[in-house]
């Protein structure tokens, strides 16, 4: 569904990238791990084209997507939800939805979109007249990927959603992916959450400073001695 090949990318003539090939097949989910300044976030703003390409190849649904526009990716169904989560924080929550869906000629009516994603997030339709701004971190959260889902994505990516949620917060997150991606949405989801992330992932890559140092399937790097030593904190 979603492909990278030997991709240099960063900002400017500063390249954070180097050589990165990643694959998410349909219907899976994959984990991109890796401390701060890895280039996780790099790497989803390249594929969603608001980062630099200075080499390499990136594919979406069998078509190339190096170089177009990110309002086009969107249009096609790659769908980030960003780190920081970006909210139209004086907007209603309500009006944050229509905003998911403003770009997008859906065969869904907008009705039926909005029942699914508030059937996934309840607290979101109890909080339909009330700013984004003044919802909790965690609601805060669940509205951002509410409002990526009104735009029927393809390919669904999310930039560390743990960041700055409750653990209980966190798991209604997690959840929320688990259920999205049985509807056959592919995921990419950048993460520091290693333990969490690795139960629910089907593949894994790491990165270390700008590189894919391994990759595996989340099982096997449950019991991988480089995994436990440099993110679960044993040997």
């Amino acid at each position: 569904m979603l492909e990278t090949r030997d991709i240099d990318a960063g900002y400017g003539r500063v390249r954070v990238l180097r050589g990165v090939s990643i694959a998410v097949p349909a219907g899976k989910i994959v984990a991109l791990l890796g401390a701060n300044g890895a280039g996780k976030t790099t790497l989803l703003r390249a594929i969603c084209g608001l980062a630099s390409i200075q080499a390499g190849t990136i594919t979406f649904a069998g078509a190339t997507a190096t170089g177009r526009a990110p309002e086009a990716l969107v249009r096609d169904g790659l769908v980030l939800v960003p780190q920081g989560r970006l909210l139209f924080g004086d907007m209603t929550v309500r009006e944050n939805l229509e905003m998911g869906a403003f770009t997008v000629s859906s065969h869904e009516p907008w009705d039926t979109q909005l029942s699914r994603v508030e059937a996934l997030f309840p607290i979101l339709r109890e909080r339909a007249r009330q700013p984004a701004g003044l919802l909790s971190g965690g609601e805060q959260q669940m509205l951002a990927v509410a409002r990526a889902l009104m735009s029927s994505p393809r390919c669904l990516l999310l930039d560390e959603p743990s960041l700055g949620l409750s653990p209980k917060a966190f798991g209604t997150i997690i959840e929320a992916i688990r259920r999205i991606n049985a509807e056959g949405i592919p995921v990419l989801i950048a993460e520091q959450n290693v333990r969490r992330i690795l139960r629910l992932a089907d593949y894994v890559y790491v990165l270390e400073t700008g590189r894919i140092e391994f990759e595996g399937e989340a099982r096997q790097l449950m019991n991988d001695d480089r995994i436990r030593a440099s993110y679960l904190g044993t040997g």
